[in-house]
């Protein structure tokens, strides 16, 4: 049975393919913030070397980038209508404000800030509206990969003290009850997608 450390050391064992399938479903329909941020700062700790801290990058961006386009091939069909059965109209005017003012300056900053910015919210915007795909990748491309990089390079200069950090027993359990509330939040985000798209 696992321990907090073996889950732990589990999911950093997963490399690049475990950025790339978590950055995916984190930038589409499911739910774990901060999920990409921590993992690339973990693994470059454990393999502290320029190459692979921009391999992390890489693959925590390319997911997503995938994610997003998950979002646009599902919302650019529908419109701007389709923003209000998933959006609170509290949430749908603030977004597509700022997405018809300055779409690109809109994107590019929810791409490099953290949560809790409604990332997702201004990438469903931006194409429910219709904003060119290809700008909408690119802008989320480059931003993500400055916003991941920034953390590697910082994972590169306190490596030695994160993973004394990440040792700690209150940290771990701390990441077991973010993973689950992830995991709890990615079933209530999957099930209201599928009753929106339904009714």
């Amino acid at each position: 049975m696992y321990n907090t450390t073996d889950l732990l050391d589990l999911v950093l064992r997963s490399g690049g393919l475990g950025l790339l399938v978590i950055g995916t479903l984190d930038s589409s329909f499911l739910f774990a913030p901060w999920g990409n941020d921590l993992l690339v700062i973990a693994m470059t700790a454990r393999n502290p070397h320029p190459g692979s801290m921009l391999y992390y990058a890489l693959m925590s961006t390319i997911g997503s980038v995938l994610g997003c386009l998950l979002i646009d091939v599902t919302l650019r069909p529908l419109g701007a209508k389709g923003l209000e059965k998933h959006l609170s109209k509290r949430t749908l005017k603030r977004v597509e404000s700022k997405v018809r003012d300055k779409a690109g300056q809109s994107l590019a900053i929810t791409s490099l800030v953290p949560p809790p910015f409604p990332f997702t919210a201004f990438i469903m915007a931006a194409s429910a509206m219709q904003y060119p795909r290809r700008k909408l990748l690119l802008i989320i491309a480059a931003s993500r990969m400055v916003r991941f990089t920034a953390l590697g390079i910082l994972a590169l200069r306190f490596g030695e003290s994160i993973l004394k950090w990440s040792k700690n027993p209150w940290v771990q359990r701390s990441l077991i009850a973010l993973v689950v509330v992830c995991t709890v939040g990615s079933i209530v985000s999957v099930y209201g997608w599928i009753h929106r798209t339904r009714s």
